[in-house]
C-alpha cells in the first residue's frame, strides 16, 4: 500500500506540474497575441513592401531594393545579428506585354494571357498554329508526334473541386504548367497555352514558373479561365473550320545575377548552435505587388522576432527569420540556406514556412510526422491553440524554401503554416495580388500563431 501511495503522489505531482506549465504557456501565448493585435507592425511593413517597392522578381531592381530595405528593417529592430547571404539567381524578364487571340476563319478573339516564368519568346512576328486541347500530360504520349507536331498544345484540366484544401487542387493541376511545355516540346509542339491554376472564373491570367528540363524550350503562356472555357467551346464547335491561336511573347532569360537571402537572429540563451527558423520568400512575380505571395509570409516572419523583443522573451535556442530569394523561379535561396547551414554545422530543431497567404490561421502541418507525433502534439498543445482557432495540427507539407533541409538536416521538423486556403488561388500569381487584398487582423493573427508555436517548440522541444 505504501508503494502505491507513493506512486499516486508522484503522478499527482506530475499532473500539477503539467497543469502549471500549461498555464504558463497559455499566459505567454495571450501576451503574444495581444502584442500582435494591438502593437503589430507586419501590416504597415507589408504596405511599404508592396506600395514603395512592388514587384520583386529575382534579378530585378525591385528585388535588390527589397533586400536593402529588409536588412534595414531588421537592423532597426535591434536583432542580435542581421546579415545577407549571397546567392546567385536567375534573371528572367517578361518584356513587352504579351498578345494572344483565337483565330477562327477571319475572326480574331482576343484573350487574357501572361507568359509563364522562364518561358522563351516567340519569333518577333509571333506564332500562329492549330490548337489541340489536352487534359493531361499522359495524352501527349497517347496521341504521339503525328497528332501534336506543329500545333499549339492547350492544357485545359481545371481544378478538382472535390478537394477541401485548395492547395491540393493546385497540386494536382500544376503539372500542366510546371512540366507541360517541356513535355509538349518532345512531341513537336510549337507552343503551349495553359488554363490558369485557379477555381475562380475570371479574366486574370495566372503566371508561374515552368521548367523544360533537357527538352527544347518553346513559348508558353497561361490564359484566363474565362478564355480557356471560350477556347474549349470553340474547339468543340469547330466543325470543318480549324481553330488556331496566335501567340506573341517577348520574354528572355539574362545571365544569373547576385542576390541575397536576408536573415535576422535572436541568440539563444542556452543552445547557441541550435536553431528554429521561420521564413517566407521575398521575391514575387512581376504582374503585381506580391502581397499574399509572399509579402505576408516575410512580414509575419520578422514580426515573430519583433514580438519576442517587445515582450522581452529570451529564447533558449537561436530564433532566425529568413527572407528567401528566388522561390518563384529557381528556389536558389532555399538551396543556399540549407547548404550553408550544413557547412556551418548548425542543428535545426525546426523550420516553419509561411507561403500560403496571409489569411485566417487554421493551424500547422508537419512534414513526415509519425502518427505518434501527431497524437502527442495534439494532446499537449491543441487546447492552447483552440482559443485562437488555429488548432489544426496535422501531417502535411511544409514549403519549397525549407524543403532542402530535408536532406541536409534530416532531424529537423519541417512545418507549414496553414491559413484558410479558399481565397488564395483566386489571387495567386495574378495582377490582383496587391496590398488591398490583405486583411490586417488575419495577417496579425497568423504572425501571433507562428510566434506561439515557435515559443512552445523553444520551451519544450518536439519530443512526443
Amino acid at each position: 500500500m505504501k508503494i502505491k501511495a507513493i506512486a499516486f503522489c508522484v503522478l499527482a505531482a506530475l499532473g500539477l506540474s503539467y497543469t502549471a506549465q500549461a498555464q504558463t504557456d497559455s499566459v505567454m501565448m495571450r501576451k503574444i497575441f495581444d502584442e500582435a493585435l494591438v502593437n503589430g507592425q507586419c501590416y504597415e511593413n507589408l504596405r511599404y513592401l508592396c506600395k514603395k517597392i512592388g514587384p520583386r522578381l529575382s534579378g530585378s531592381a525591385g528585388a535588390q531594393k527589397s533586400v536593402e530595405w529588409s536588412k534595414k528593417l531588421m537592423d532597426g529592430y535591434g536583432f542580435d545579428r542581421v546579415y545577407l547571404q549571397e546567392v546567385m539567381v536567375p534573371h528572367w524578364v517578361r518584356g513587352e506585354k504579351e498578345q494572344g487571340y483565337i483565330v477562327t476563319g477571319t475572326k480574331r478573339t482576343s484573350v487574357a494571357l501572361a507568359a509563364l516564368g522562364m518561358s522563351v519568346a516567340t519569333p518577333k512576328a509571333g506564332v500562329t498554329a492549330e490548337v489541340i486541347e489536352l487534359h493531361s500530360l499522359k495524352e501527349l504520349e497517347t496521341l504521339g508526334e503525328s497528332k501534336i507536331k506543329g500545333k499549339i498544345v492547350f492544357f485545359n484540366r481545371p481544378f478538382d473541386e472535390r478537394f477541401i484544401e485548395a492547395g491540393s487542387a493546385y497540386g494536382t493541376a500544376g503539372d500542366q504548367r510546371n512540366a507541360g511545355p517541356g513535355a509538349a516540346s518532345m512531341y513537336g509542339a510549337v507552343a503551349v497555352i495553359v488554363r490558369s491554376l485557379t477555381s475562380a472564373l475570371d479574366n486574370y491570367p495566372h503566371t508561374g514558373g515552368t521548367s523544360y528540363g533537357t527538352n527544347k524550350p518553346i513559348p508558353a503562356a497561361a490564359i484566363s479561365t474565362i478564355a480557356a472555357n471560350q477556347l474549349s467551346n470553340m474547339l468543340k464547335q469547330q466543325g470543318n473550320t480549324p481553330v488556331k491561336f496566335y501567340l506573341k511573347t517577348n520574354c528572355q532569360t539574362l545571365p544569373d545575377v547576385m542576390s541575397y537571402n536576408v536573415i535576422g537572429e535572436i541568440k539563444g540563451s542556452e543552445n547557441n548552435k541550435k536553431y528554429i527558423t521561420v521564413g517566407g520568400h521575398l521575391d514575387s512575380w512581376d504582374l503585381a505587388e506580391g502581397a499574399h505571395d509572399d509579402g505576408t509570409g516575410v512580414m509575419q516572419s520578422v514580426e515573430v522576432l519583433r514580438i519576442y523583443k517587445a515582450l522581452g522573451y529570451k529564447p533558449k535556442n537561436n530564433i532566425r527569420a529568413v527572407f528567401f530569394m528566388n522561390e518563384e523561379n529557381g528556389h536558389k535561396g532555399g538551396l543556399k540556406y540549407a547548404e550553408q547551414a550544413l557547412k556551418d554545422k548548425e542543428e535545426h530543431i525546426a523550420a516553419i514556412e509561411t507561403d500560403e497567404g496571409g489569411f485566417t490561421p487554421r493551424g500547422f502541418s508537419f512534414d513526415r510526422a509519425t502518427p505518434a507525433f501527431i497524437t502527442g502534439i495534439n494532446r499537449q498543445w491543441k487546447k492552447l491553440f483552440e482559443l485562437y482557432e488555429a488548432d489544426r495540427l496535422v501531417v502535411g507539407g511544409s514549403g519549397t524554401d525549407i524543403g532542402p533541409l530535408r536532406e541536409t538536416h534530416p532531424n529537423a521538423m519541417l512545418i507549414g503554416f496553414r491559413p484558410d486556403s479558399q481565397r488564395y488561388f483566386d489571387i495567386h500569381h495574378t495582377p490582383n495580388d496587391v496590398f488591398e487584398n490583405v486583411n490586417k487582423r488575419e495577417l496579425e493573427l497568423g504572425a501571433a500563431s507562428i510566434a506561439s508555436l515557435i515559443y512552445l517548440i523553444d520551451q519544450h522541444g518536439l519530443k512526443f
